[in-house]
């Protein structure tokens, strides 16, 4: 029977110890360090199958430590121990070759199970460190990070998917309920690719029409059309060597989703007007609030256009699929809002979050929240859970703050609409007629906007 051994690496000696005494097994030998430092010595020195690397440690961090576990034993598997429930380091460590991560506190029956995956993984992996790279550089200081944070097991998944996709060149779709924090993903991907430095364009689709959003996407010859006296260049040459961004990719019409189509298949492109093909160098990210497989089902999305893109795919779990999130989400933004202050937000108000759909997922959190902040004086914050619960002025307020975000007209009624059908339907015991009746609208016109909205 063959031991194995894992180095668990951890600064609090109670942590290494139930580690220890979890997984000390027949055909497992567990030892510690207390420090990357000696992690690096022992690991000079032993033979170690798996190693169990805490993220936050005094010294070198795990980031550090794993760099240059990375760089020395490029095949050994390393699980990352965090206590936070935030994404950018996590994101960092798995994009450096991070096998996998556990968060504190552990579920033993989690860590046993990641465990012995990573101890088969090393017995199969043969010995090809001479043929392999060294892991990425890593990079400096966090430069931004990601607001979409939490614990849930939903929200870990695809923060680990961003940091293994993040050194790819391939098209990422990102799907997801408005509100849910895809344009903060895309840039995180953005920001921890090869590409990092190199020029991001962000277009909206849906908020440009035909003709405007292909002179934006593909540029302009001088002449191409009326008002056209000078050359424009497009994103597509703007954001050579870099990444664009597509943003409601389905308001895109079945023109320019056949023109799209050729830059992905071809890497070129003609500019409006223009006879000279020209290339394209960029790596693209599409968003869509709607799932691309029933928009190519009722033949508005190019089905050859969806494979094209879905070469990645990160799909986002709304709110009300991750509710444990709300208590972190909320000081998060109480500490965004109202950095200094001593707030406190309520039990009984914090249970009514915690019971309410957020129909606009984690932007409408965010707007409950900033709203709540900017009409409270004391300590204490009462966090409304309807748009215009707190009078005409918080609705005015959520108005702006919505459009200063860069959303349009159609996102900000969509989302009012969908609330209204939501909560009338729930009002009416989800009687589809009688909530048709007490909205004024056609049955049909219901049906049609529930399946839009994907309201069960």
């Amino acid at each position: 029977m063959t031991v194995k051994t894992l180095l668990v690496v951890d600064d609090e000696n109670a942590m290494r110890r139930n580690v220890i005494d979890l997984l000390t097994g027949p055909t497992l030998r567990v030892i510690e360090a207390p420090d990357g430092e000696t992690a690096l010595t022992m690991l000079q020195a032993e033979d170690v199958d798996v190693v169990l690397l805490d993220l936050h440690m005094p010294g070198i961090d795990g980031i550090e430590t794993l760099a240059r576990i990375k760089a020395h034993w490029p095949e050994l598997p390393v699980i990352m121990f965090t206590a936070y429930g935030t994404s950018e380091r996590v994101i960092e460590a798995m994009k450096m070759g991070a096998y996998d991560y556990i968060e504190k506190p552990f579920d033993a029956t989690d860590i046993q199970i990641v465990v012995n995956r990573a101890v088969d993984y090393a017995g199969l992996v043969t010995e090809l460190s001479s043929l392999r790279h060294q892991a990425p550089e890593r990079k400096g200081p966090n430069d931004g990070g990601i607001t979409v944070i939490g614990h849930a097991r939903c929200m870990q998944q695809v923060f680990k998917k961003v940091g293994q996709v993040s050194s790819s060149e391939a098209p990422v779709l990102i799907e997801g309920e408005s509100g849910t924090g895809k344009e903060l993903i895309s840039d995180a991907i953005q920001r921890h690719s090869a590409r990092a430095r190199s020029v991001y364009v962000k277009v909206n689709c849906g908020a440009l029409s035909e003709s405007l959003l292909e002179s934006e996407i593909f540029g302009h010859e001088r002449g191409a059309f009326t008002g056209a006296t000078n050359i424009r260049l497009g994103h597509f040459e703007t954001a050579n060597g870099g990444t664009l961004l597509l943003d409601e990719i389905t308001s895109m019409s079945p023109r320019l989703q056949v023109q799209l189509l050729r830059v992905l298949q071809q890497g070129t492109f003609f500019r409006v007007g223009g006879e000279k093909s020209r290339q394209a160098d960029v790596r693209l990210i599409a968003l869509s609030n709607r799932h691309l497989e029933d928009e190519v089902e009722a033949g508005r999305f190019r089905a050859d256009l969806f494979y094209r893109i879905n070469v990645i795919r990160i799909i986002l779990p709304p709110l009300r699929e991750r509710m444990e999130d709300i208590p972190l989400l909320v000081r998060h933004f109480v500490e965004k809002y109202a950095p200094g202050r001593d707030i406190v937000v309520p039990d009984q108000v914090m249970a009514r979050l915690m019971n309410h759909n957020w129909p606009g997922n984690v932007r409408e959190l965010e707007n409950a929240v900033q709203r709540g902040l900017a009409l409270s004086h004391g300590k204490y914050v009462n966090i409304e859970t309807g748009m215009t619960g707190s009078g005409d002025d918080a609705t005015g307020m959520f108005y702006r703050s919505e459009l200063q975000k860069g959303r349009s007209l159609k996102e900000i009624l969509d989302d009012i609409e969908s609330r209204i059908i939501r909560e009338t339907l729930a009002e009416q015991g989800g009687n589809r007629s009688r909530t048709a009746e007490v909205l004024r609208v056609h049955r049909r016109y219901l049906y049609t906007k529930m399946k839009e909205y994907r309201i069960r």
